[in-house]
Formats: structure tokens, sequence, C-alpha cells
């Protein structure tokens, strides 16, 4: 849209304006007329979203499954991993509890001498 003037850039939000059905029109009028944009750029869909590492929840996963023998672990499990790699990526308060407790719960067992849970 950068390469049309604001009158150029009007007309064509009017044209689209008046395409609508009237529901839709409803909406934006309510919501102010002046404040829509339809030429907006769409968000990012929630599928890339990336966590601190610049990793997607496909690369985490991944990783952390290849770290395992795959006949070591059952699908109930790689599918646990991947609701816990979602739910560290969206900052989900259930699954930062559940991190939490097993961090606490692993140094509690290496302080008093067990190898693993």
């Amino acid at each position: 849209m950068d390469d049309f003037t604001p009158e150029q850039i009007e007309e064509k939000k009017k044209m689209i304006f008046d395409a609508m059905g009237k529901r839709g029109q409803k909406q934006i009028l309510k919501k102010g007329y002046e404040d829509w944009n339809p030429f907006q750029e769409p968000k990012d869909p929630i599928d890339i979203r990336k966590d601190k590492t610049k990793r997607t929840s496909q690369m985490l996963i991944r990783e952390f499954l290849s770290m395992i023998d795959h006949d070591e672990y059952s699908n109930s499990f790689a599918q646990g991993a991947f609701e816990m790699c979602l739910g560290i990526i969206n900052n989900d308060e259930k699954i930062r509890g559940m991190f939490e407790f097993a961090c606490f719960y692993a140094e509690l067992l290496k302080k008093e001498g067990y190898d693993s849970p």
C-alpha cells in the first residue's frame, strides 16, 4: 500500500466497506471506521512461535526425542513431552508449575543420592 496516495487508499477502503455485508459494516462502525485498517498485515500464526532459544515447538520436541532411544519411550511419553513444550513456550501457569516441581524433585533426588525418578 506504500505506492498509493492517501486518497487512493481511502477510496479502496470505502470500496471494501461498501462491498461488505450489513453485519460486517455494523461491526466496523461499532469499533470505529476511522480506526479500521483492511490492509494491515496478518499476525503470525501460533505454530511459528519460538522460545527464548529461537526454536519452534517442533524443533524443541524433535531435539528432545532424538536424545532418547526410540525403544525407550511410548506415544504417551512423547505426547506428554510435547504438551510440556507447548505450555512452556506459551507460558502456561499449569505447565510452569509442573516444570518447577519436576526440577525441584530431580534436584531433591540428586541431593539425597538417588540416580533418577
